[in-house]
């Protein structure tokens, strides 16, 4: 529909956009530090904080004691204490809060307290968990066909194991929250959140308010990725509660390594699978447990893992299916969202056991993958249901996957890889072609509703408000554009302002890539009743029904007849009509029985593929991406500069979760990897040096908003094709006879194990 920049880039380049700590401080503000807890699981029976309150510039310490409410911030289950109250589950637990008035006076003192630990058995991995059957949440099973039967019969069985690390969403902007008290015991809260209704909820919680008494507000996120979804309720709850007990503003800043220690990650998952296939690799029946890092508490563990069980199939048709994920409970962080919330996790299993398969029947993996797609009009029709009873309406995985097929030149690269590993006793190339099936709607059906206000003044200029938030992904640009459309006006004179719980109340979470949609289709919908009622008056200023009235170009015309936008709407304030309206929309289509885990959970499917070639010196462990090419499925794009940038961060993304991010804890419990200096996100080494990134023309058969579709998870399953094309140079190792055990992420370190493991079959 349009190129327009996003509508802060001018100051994202220039350092004038606003943040929460670039928010002027009121008099009087004070801020606080937390203090963590140094054991994974244990009773606390004594904390010694005389010196604390002691320390310099020290105002007040606060335990869970000093919480005039609930002391709980679980986005679900009540089972996530705010302070831990007599017992710590994981290195890093707050304990209790310093407040201060500096910054620093409050990181300081909130180190000198002494603490008396009685230690706890701890669960340190989902392995252990699974042993232990330790879960958050009880294990979620579905059932399609006759799976054991299926597997007895399939001419060719494979059992194996597989994992995939977890990753630290590293949004630019740590966790934040700057509270101030109002009058009548009210609280405005400027929080970085993803979710201002649920921080809203939290903070009325903690406080023993009322939801009227708290405003939440969010201008912008310095990146969200997930982590932002239900775990800034922490900070949001401290600062709130240290402001209401001093009755003066307080700001909670996390630096990098507390807010690393403190937060929770994208979950790891550990997998089982035994596979029966035929000699083409077509799949005959399967059978997968999955199980997760929950940490210490459920979190969004249980959605997590209901979208996990959703996304095995990816792409493929699985007659006959059985399949278990548990959310293993140990004492870590409590893991939580992460961009693609368990889709990628689910996917990457049958990717896994698909790139397997191909090299047991000695084929090309593309050709293993084609011949299980899903069936569409064409080819197969009756291979289009979902393990879940879902129909896939909207196929176009076939087209998709031989457009970039033929624009990657994919079979010429395939032979001229293997041409030059046959040459090469060191240098291994690799390349593979992975497809993406994701659907889009929250898996819970009462988030994916939204609301907007939309307000046109009597200069013609217009101002939104929505219930989304906007985290750099261009939701605000999207919205403000389909308002634009919507009235016939040019986007300059359509300005967003702030999300705030005072202005649209009960909203979901900019989350499960519906931002977009559901917000887009609110304002839309606002927009339309005000230009309904400016069709109206326009009618009877030009003799002609409101049906014929056009709004276009900033004019409104009818009849040969034609008024400037701006005209027709000082006009209408003259006449008395309405210049603002609210707007909602709620997907249709939506069920979902959480005890069968059926129905259909997903308004529609996005859609993907991409192509990667690394080089991997076999000595070393290192690796390069030489060339990566990217078609991604955005239907009838609202804004394609935006969407386009979307899919290459979510690969590169991607790509990191997969290849240089690792998360370790040492044997007490501590996360090691909690800093920058630890933790290794890609850096522009890690971009391929020929980067091909195109959207594939394809408009939603859903009425989306402008026929578009979800942009921001879908495209990270894109970086599937970076770790087996990694796998597949590995394999060129033996003559590609036998699958490489690599695991994500696929370090150099795993790399090396893996090209050992596979010298040592080959000389087997």
């Amino acid at each position: 529909m349009s190129t327009n920049p996003h509508e802060s880039a001018h100051l994202h380049v220039s350092g004038e956009a606003v943040y929460v700590d670039d928010i002027p401080e009121l008099h009087g503000t004070l801020y606080a530090a937390l203090g963590l807890s140094e054991r994974a699981h244990a009773r606390v029976n004594a904390m010694d904080l005389s010196r604390v309150h002691a320390a310099p510039g020290v105002v007040a310490v606060l335990t869970a004691r000093d919480i005039p409410g609930r002391n709980d911030c679980g986005p679900i289950i009540h089972d996530d204490p705010i302070l831990a109250d007599g017992v710590v589950q994981y290195v890093g637990q707050p304990m209790f809060a310093v407040i201060a008035d500096t910054v620093m006076a409050a990181r300081r003192a909130a180190r000198f307290a002494k603490v008396e630990y009685e230690d706890l058995p701890a669960v340190m991995s989902p392995q252990a968990a699974k042993a232990q059957q330790s879960f958050v949440l009880p294990p979620i099973h579905r059932v399609r066909g006759e799976p054991a039967a299926a597997l007895a019969a399939a001419p060719r069985r494979l059992k194996g194991t597989f994992s995939v690390g977890g990753q630290e969403q590293f949004y630019l902007e740590g966790q934040i929250s700057y509270a101030v008290p109002k009058e009548n015991a009210g609280m405005h809260v400027w929080c970085s959140t993803q979710h201002p209704t649920e921080m809203q909820h939290m903070v009325a919680h903690a406080l023993n308010l009322q939801s009227n008494q708290v405003v939440v507000e969010v201008r912008r996120m310095g990146g969200g990725f997930g982590g932002k979804e239900s775990q800034s309720a922490l900070f949001a709850c401290v600062a709130a509660i240290a402001a209401r007990q001093l009755n003066r503003p307080v700001k909670l800043r996390l630096d990098r390594d507390d807010d690393m220690m403190i937060t929770g990650k994208r979950h790891c998952f550990e997998y089982e699978f035994d596979v029966g296939f035929d000699d083409d690799g077509l799949i005959r029946g399967v059978k997968l447990e999955m199980v997760m890092r929950a940490g210490f508490s459920a979190d969004l563990s249980g959605p997590v893992a209901a979208r996990a069980l959703c996304h095995i199939d990816n792409a493929y048709y699985l007659s006959d299916v059985d399949v278990r994920a548990m959310a293993g409970k140990t004492n870590t962080q409590s893991n939580t969202a992460f961009r693609g919330f368990g889709g990628p996790q689910g996917a990457i299993a049958m990717e896994n056991i698909i790139d397997n398969i191909a090299r047991e029947v000695n084929k090309d993996p593309l050709d293993v993958r084609k011949i299980n797609f899903y069936g569409n009009s064409t080819w197969k029709p009756e291979r289009n249901t979902t393990h879940y009873g879902m129909t896939v309406e909207d196929n176009v995985i076939h087209e998709l996957v031989a457009e970039l097929e033929a624009s990657s030149d994919y079979r010429q690269r395939r032979e001229a890889i293997r041409a030059f590993n046959a040459t090469s006793p060191v240098l291994k190339k690799g390349l593979a072609l992975t497809p993406v099936k994701f659907g889009i709607s929250f898996n819970m059906v009462h988030y994916n509703q939204a609301g907007a206000l939309v307000h046109v003044y009597t200069d013609g200029s217009v101002l939104v408000n929505h219930g989304g938030t906007e985290m750099g992904q261009g939701l605000n640009t999207k919205v403000a554009q389909v308002v634009a459309a919507e009235l016939g006006i040019s986007l300059q004179y359509v300005r967003c302002t702030a999300t705030d719980t005072s202005k649209v109340p009960n909203t979901s979470a900019t989350a499960a890539s519906t931002g977009s949609d559901l917000n887009g289709k609110a304002g839309q919908d606002a927009a339309t009743q005000i230009k309904d009622r400016l069709a109206n008056l326009a009618g009877t200023f030009f003799n002609a029904d409101s049906a014929d009235v056009v709004f276009a170009d900033n004019y409104v015309s009818a009849n040969g007849q034609s008024i400037s936008f701006t005209e027709l709407v000082m006009r209408a304030n003259h006449a008395r009509v309405q210049l603002w309206s609210d707007g909602f929309y709620a997907t249709p289509k939506l069920h979902w029985d959480r005890n069968t885990l059926t129905g259909r959970p997903f308004f529609y499917f996005a859609y993907g593929a991409a192509v990667s070639e690394v080089i991997v010196d076999t000595l070393t462990g290192e690796w390069k991406h030489l060339r990566a090419d990217l078609l991604h499925d955005a239907g009838n794009s609202i804004n394609p500069a935006i969407d386009l940038g979307q899919v290459e961060g979510a690969f590169i993304q991607g790509a990191g979760w997969l290849t240089t991010e690792e998360l370790w804890w040492n044997d007490d419990g501590k996360l090691m990897t909690h800093a920058p200096s630890t933790y290794k996100i890609p850096s522009v080494n890690d971009c391929p040096a020929d980067f091909r990134v195109a959207l594939y023309k394809n408009a939603n058969v859903e009425d989306t908003i402008l026929r578009s579709k979800a942009v921001g998870e879908p495209p990270l399953l894109l970086a599937f094709s970076v770790f087996f094309a990694i796998r597949d140079a590995i394999a060129s190792v033996a003559d590609y006879r036998c699958n490489p055990p690599l695991n994500a992420p696929a370090t150099g370190e795993a790399i090396m194990r893996a090209v050992e493991a596979v010298r040592a079959r080959q000389g087997a």
